[in-house]
């Protein structure tokens, strides 16, 4: 397996650092257990109002008509390697408050904090998750009955790293490649747009 852990310029949490996404993935299991541990993680994270807009469309090998299911909502190029997947999941946003009915604007920052929340929880279990934008929303809402002012935004595949060398060539580098990451001054400011922030310049 090759070593993907970050590389950082600064420390940071152990978790953070040994997350990544891989492609390949192992014919393997996650117990029901696990699975409910990480969606109880994404259950707690932060929201805007409380409003907790995230929810999630999961489906495993064991029921082989809802995995197929479910997978036929990603984009080909993600189908090639998420059938190898044990579970895949689709996290789905509601994107008006209960409140009110107004659109909330944080309801995907909340979905992808939520489903960050979830990542970590997994990281922390040995497990692996590869979200991907790739998927086929209207697709899903035909298929699963999602209701208006809900939108299916992602996808994940869950499991355990497999073997990058069973991969199709252009995936295979992708999970033998080190990480990469533009560095802080690229993006952190202050003052104005584009002006990189003395706190970390080095």
């Amino acid at each position: 397996m090759s070593e993907k852990k970050a590389s950082t310029d600064y420390p940071i949490h152990e978790l953070l650092a040994e997350r990544w996404s891989p492609y390949a993935f192992q014919d393997r299991p996650v117990s029901e257990a696990d699975l409910r541990s990480l969606f109880e993680a994404a259950r707690w994270s932060a929201s805007s109002y409380n409003e907790q807009p995230w929810n999630y469309l999961i489906a495993t090998k064991d029921n082989s008509d809802q995995f197929q299911q479910l997978l036929s909502c990603l984009v080909e190029g993600n189908q090639i390697w998420a059938k190898d997947a044990p579970v895949l999941a689709l996290a789905i946003v509601s994107l008006k408050f209960t409140r009110n009915h107004k659109d909330n604007r944080a309801a995907i920052h909340d979905l992808g904090a939520a489903s960050s929340n979830l990542t970590v929880e997994a990281t922390a279990r040995g497990i692996y998750i590869h979200q991907m934008i790739g998927i086929l929303p209207d697709k899903a809402r035909d298929l699963f009955n999602i209701p208006e002012d809900f939108e299916a935004w992602t996808g994940m595949a869950i499991g355990y790293q497999g073997d990058p060398m069973t991969l199709p060539d252009g995936l295979k580098e992708r999970d033998l490649t080190p990480r990469q990451r533009k560095p802080l001054d690229q993006f952190v400011f202050s003052g104005q747009w584009g002006i990189s922030s003395p706190l970390i310049l080095k």
